[in-house]
């Protein structure tokens, strides 16, 4: 039984695939859904900051608000509790932290993020929350 789910998503198309599998497992568990939205900071560190920096954080940080909206409407739909969180930093590492701190007993993530050049160049978070999670993981392939 799980009380308390934590889901990340990135605007991508499986990650609302990944937060439907989510609200779906919230509602037969009657738990609190938390979604979580990570700004890969990493993609930032070794490229000097510009105007067009700025362009893709910002444009980054819109998909991650576009998605809260997205599941605010549908847990307002299914009568669940819903709680955000945005943060900053590795995904993989920021997910566990945030299911600890939460005390989340399941992580649901999409097997891959936007692209598969996120694998390839930023290593594969749902690999990483697989082999480092406290919790049990589910993993929503597309």
């Amino acid at each position: 039984m799980f009380t308390n789910i934590l889901v990340a998503v990135d605007g991508s198309e499986i990650s609302i695939k990944t937060l439907e599998t989510a609200l779906s497992e919230a509602k037969v568990w009657n738990a609190k859904l938390n979604v979580i939205h990570i700004l890969e900071t990493g993609l930032f560190t070794d490229i000097p900051a510009d105007a067009n920096q700025t362009y893709i954080r910002n444009l980054l940080e819109q998909q991650g608000l576009n998605v809260f909206s997205y599941a605010e409407k549908r847990c307002e739909e299914e009568g669940l509790n819903l709680n955000t969180l945005f943060g900053k930093g590795h995904a993989g590492i920021e997910i566990i932290a945030a299911a600890t701190d939460l005390h989340a007993d399941l992580i649901v993530l999409g097997s891959h993020g936007k692209s598969d050049i996120d694998t390839i160049l930023l290593g594969s978070v749902s690999q990483h929350v697989v082999q480092h999670s406290p919790v049990s993981t589910l993993v929503v392939r597309t």
